[in-house]
């Protein structure tokens, strides 16, 4: 999934960098190592239903795209809406299983269609929300960052949830 094609055209040149680029309205597309990072921590699988919370120009939705396959389906969401709109021009034509959706005023995620095996976070709100917590489904997996802390929740079959630091620092956007 070529990075530059989820770049503006003022930046696309710099897509081969591994560090992160703006795309406009105070977002970044992540460095490549960050978002490798975060996917081989998340371990999304085919079939898998994703969120991916702070979803940018839509690079990542794309990648997990590929990961799950026709067979799962990933929901990006996003507070702005220009990037929204971004996004969805950006992946029109690549997979049907993706979508991108404005993320409504005081909700965190996108409950109404979770749970979700697999909760990406690209922004960071100092903490591990509860409301995305809720969103995750039984045997399922959540990467985050909270406050600066790269974060792994799962949740058990029974239902509890287990929290690891992964012990590396990064610094993200924050999570509004």
């Amino acid at each position: 999934m070529p990075r530059e094609d989820f770049l503006p055209a003022d930046v696309r040149g710099l897509a081969d960098l591994d560090r992160p680029l703006p795309i406009g309205h105070g977002a970044t597309n992540s460095q490549p190592w960050t978002v490798r990072y975060m996917l081989r921590h998340l371990d999304a699988r085919p079939g898998n239903r994703v969120l991916d919370v702070g979803s940018g120009s839509g690079w990542t939705a794309a990648l997990l795209g590929w990961l799950v396959g026709d067979q799962g389906a990933v929901i990006g969401v996003d507070v702005v809406p220009e990037l929204v709109t971004m996004a969805r021009e950006h992946l029109a034509s690549r997979f049907a299983w993706v979508r991108f959706e404005l993320a409504e005023a005081g909700v965190l995620g996108w409950p109404q269609d979770g749970p979700y095996d697999r909760i990406l976070v690209s922004a960071d709100g100092g903490r591990v929300p509860p409301e995305l917590e809720e969103q995750l489904a039984p045997g399922g997996r959540m990467v985050i960052p909270a406050d600066q802390q790269m974060v792994v929740i799962e949740r058990s079959a029974s239902g509890v949830l287990t929290r690891a630091e992964t012990g590396d620092l990064f610094t993200f956007v924050p999570l509004v």
